[in-house]
């Protein structure tokens, strides 16, 4: 996995005769489309009584897409992207103007491309001043693997990247994209609730040891199940071991013996494969999510724990049809 920072990457080739590489770019980002002046009626049908009629019609819709061209080209751009096609002939006119085209861009990518340049996405071009062009000190084509991508770099908003993933099957990627995907909301949780809490199964550990308490101090069949959750919370830190290869027994003893003094903040390194501060080695995790899981979780087991009988039907009988 490579991380790009401060620069977009845009899943695109550079066309034939484009320019492959642009400095200071202008960048135009357009939602077009480049043939509308086509005669393209459904249905319609146009007889002519010589070649030189159709000939005509065709220097027509090409002379308008030239205009429509020349509209864009006003606006002092060196790089026009559009949500749509863009063809052979409007294709050679940005190339003779020194101007790359990108066409049939993504529209979530020209949105995301629109929002890192400082642009707007453009869908008429009769009034050049009103129109927010986007801005980049670079646009060059890079390979990645035997991919070719159009790299964007020094974008306006400096906290943009694109992160690639690259893995040996489909199946890795998938599951890489949705981990990715699981840090990115966990990340955006925790912009909105900034608290955060010591990791490494930490949380776990101290709520265990209080509810034990609460356990011992409770009579009758109640603290039977405040024990039961107890042992419930220690299966994350016990879940966190066994994915990191560890022995989880070992470790949970150990974690239940540290936390048993005051103030501690015990967890379970998984890099070094023992319990350590994770105050220290600054392992943490977002208190919204923490809070959630903990919830769903109780809610879940409360929503089994009162369906307190199952109604069963006899079989039915098959009739003898013999």
């Amino acid at each position: 996995m490579r991380n790009v920072r401060d620069r977009f990457i845009l899943d695109k080739k550079i066309g034939i005769g484009q320019p492959k590489r642009i400095e200071n770019a202008k960048i135009l980002v357009a939602n077009t489309a480049m043939d509308t002046d086509k005669v393209k009626i459904y249905g319609a049908r146009v007889r002519v009584d010589s070649m030189a009629k159709v000939a005509e019609i065709e220097g027509a819709e090409k002379e308008k897409m030239r205009e429509k061209v020349q509209k864009i080209i006003a606006h002092g751009i060196n790089c026009f992207i559009n949500r749509q096609l863009i063809y052979n002939f409007p294709e050679e006119l940005f190339a003779d103007a020194g101007i790359l085209a990108i066409e049939h861009a993504d529209f979530e990518g020209i949105e995301r491309l629109a929002l890192v340049t400082g642009g707007e996405i453009a869908s008429t071009f009769d009034n050049p001043e009103s129109v927010k062009l986007g801005h980049c000190k670079l646009i060059e084509e890079i390979m990645i693997g035997e991919d070719k991508l159009i790299h964007f770099s020094g974008v306006e908003m400096g906290q943009a990247c694109t992160i690639v993933l690259r893995g040996a099957s489909q199946h890795v990627l998938d599951e890489a994209e949705r981990s990715l995907h699981d840090a990115l909301c966990v990340l955006s949780q925790t912009v909105n609730d900034s608290r955060v809490l010591l990791g490494g199964g930490w949380p776990e550990m101290v709520m265990a040891k209080d509810v034990d308490n609460l356990a011992r101090r409770t009579p009758g069949k109640k603290s039977l199940a405040i024990e039961a959750f107890s042992r419930a919370l220690l299966a994350i830190p016990t879940i966190i071991a066994d994915n990191a290869g560890l022995d989880s027994a070992e470790l949970i003893s150990q974690l239940r013996a540290e936390h048993h003094k005051e103030k501690s903040n015990a967890g379970i390194d998984v890099i070094s494969g023992c319990v350590g501060d994770m105050e220290k080695l600054g392992i943490s995790e977002s208190f919204k999510v923490k809070q959630a899981v903990l919830l769903s979780a109780t809610e879940a087991s409360e929503m089994i724990l009162r369906v307190d009988q199952i109604i069963t039907c006899a079989p039915r009988r098959r009739e003898d049809r013999m």
